[in-house]
């Protein structure tokens, strides 16, 4: 197992460029299947989870022409549908969430799919149950075969249908709108999902020829065609890398330019980090975030504490709760942090209280952060990533930290923030990785 072993205590500088977004890419990257043509993907971020999608398609013989790290051309015109089915796929499959997503172009395209029993972060229940319930509704048979813990999908033809999903799940939303746009009639998905990412897959599929409408809304209405072609396509930034580093300029009293944010798809991101007292300005395109000595959290008008928690888009995203919650610790003030959507993700907290962190963790769900205003700096300790956000929130904590910190387990990081230390170096951090394995 790799480690980070951080030196705290600096101050950076400079300019950075965010990645790829990756939750836009394993959606993305899926959707390749739909065609039998040529599909050109730009801006890929090259992280672990998105590479080990990659590899899965290569093993289903999906044609993969990667012009470099961050451009890659597929081309899916001779499938092998039975790799699905094999024990191989099953093993890499269930190392990533995102492989869920290959089951809707599969089963729009070639009538069956499979489902491994899903990987990727602890951090609480994470059903397919939004998936499996909006594919029997277009008129897929589902079986679950608990010898191979695999989900089975087969149709005769999928058909268009009107349907409620039980929650505006970001991949649920997509795997259902991927089997939807080759589906017989028209469809209509409410209470879908309406996050960047979707809207992104929404507009390369209409590129491909798809009949999408209601980008944006929670209501998709989706008229079915009977072939897609190929298309080229630019991923936006990542804004969980861009709310983390606001987070760690912040906490690092740090000068730091993010370039090419893609601000205008940001939606409340700046304001929530903006509550904390962090000041930022926007210069066409680019985050521009000066060195902060102190930063005062907000109140309500009427003097209540501030409580920042997740919802939906266009709410805030729960993937920076652990960013916001670790952000607020050198900030004057108190908030409460409510993150409602996952029961786990908050337990990382035990390890900046260790560091000397002020938190009060109410619950699974809330934690309620006493700022320390920078009278106090955390200390460095040896620790472990749980999951992607919460590793990427431990390494913030640990570079403003005093003294030396070991954050093990790193492949959680790797799985989220492409070559993560080696930019950070650059602004002035000073991180080694330590490569465990014997």
């Amino acid at each position: 197992m790799a480690s980070f072993e951080v030196t705290g205590g600096k101050k950076l500088s400079g300019s950075i460029i965010p990645q790829g977004a990756k939750n836009e890419a394993l959606q993305i990257i899926s959707a390749v299947l739909l065609t039998d043509q040529e599909v050109r993907i730009e801006n890929i971020p090259d992280i672990l989870d998105v590479n080990l999608l990659i590899e899965l398609l290569a093993d289903m013989n999906v044609q993969v022409n990667r012009i470099d790290r961050h451009t890659c051309l597929f081309k899916a015109d001779n499938i092998q549908t039975d790799y699905l089915a094999s024990a191989a796929f099953r093993d890499k499959g269930s190392k990533l969430r995102g492989s869920v997503m290959l089951a809707g172009p599969m089963l729009a395209r070639y009538k069956k799919a499979y489902i491994a029993k899903p990987g990727g972060d602890k951090i609480g229940r994470r059903g397919v149950d939004t998936h499996i319930l909006g594919f029997q509704q277009l008129g897929a048979a589902f079986n679950y075969n608990a010898e191979t813990s695999c989900l089975e999908f087969r149709t005769n033809g999928l058909k268009g249908c009107y349907m409620m999903l039980d929650e505006p799940s970001v991949t649920g939303t997509a795997n259902v709108l991927m089997a939807a746009v080759l589906a017989e009639g028209t469809s209509q998905i409410y209470n879908a999902a309406c996050e960047p990412y979707i809207q992104q897959l929404c507009r390369m599929l209409n590129s491909m020829g798809a009949n999408i409408t209601g980008i944006g809304s929670n209501l998709l209405t989706v008229k079915g065609v009977d072939k897609l072609s190929g298309t080229t396509h630019r991923m936006l930034p990542d804004m969980i890398e861009i709310g983390s580093f606001i987070g760690l300029a912040a906490m690092t009293a740090s000068e730091i330019t993010i370039k090419d944010a893609g601000i205008g798809h940001l939606g409340v991101i700046p304001e929530k980090f903006r509550k904390l007292g962090i000041r930022m300005e926007f210069k066409g395109d680019d985050i521009y975030i000066p060195q902060q000595d102190h930063y005062e959290i907000s109140t309500y008008m009427d003097g209540g504490i501030l409580t920042i928690y997740d919802n939906p888009w266009p709410g805030f995203t729960p993937d920076l709760i652990s960013i916001v919650l670790v952000t607020a610790i050198q900030a004057k003030g108190s908030v409460l942090i409510h993150q409602k959507m996952f029961e786990s993700r908050l337990f990382f907290t035990d390890k900046l209280i260790d560091m000397g962190a002020q938190i009060i963790l109410c619950d699974p769900h809330r934690a309620t952060v006493i700022g320390l205003d920078r009278k106090h700096k955390l200390r460095g300790i040896t620790m472990s990533s749980p999951d992607i956000r919460a590793g990427q929130a431990l390494l913030i904590a640990a570079l403003s930290a005093e003294g030396k910190s070991i954050i093990q387990n790193i492949e959680q990081i790797d799985r989220g923030y492409q070559h993560i230390d080696k930019r950070l170096i650059e602004l002035g951090a000073e991180i080694r990785r330590i490569d465990d394995r014997r």
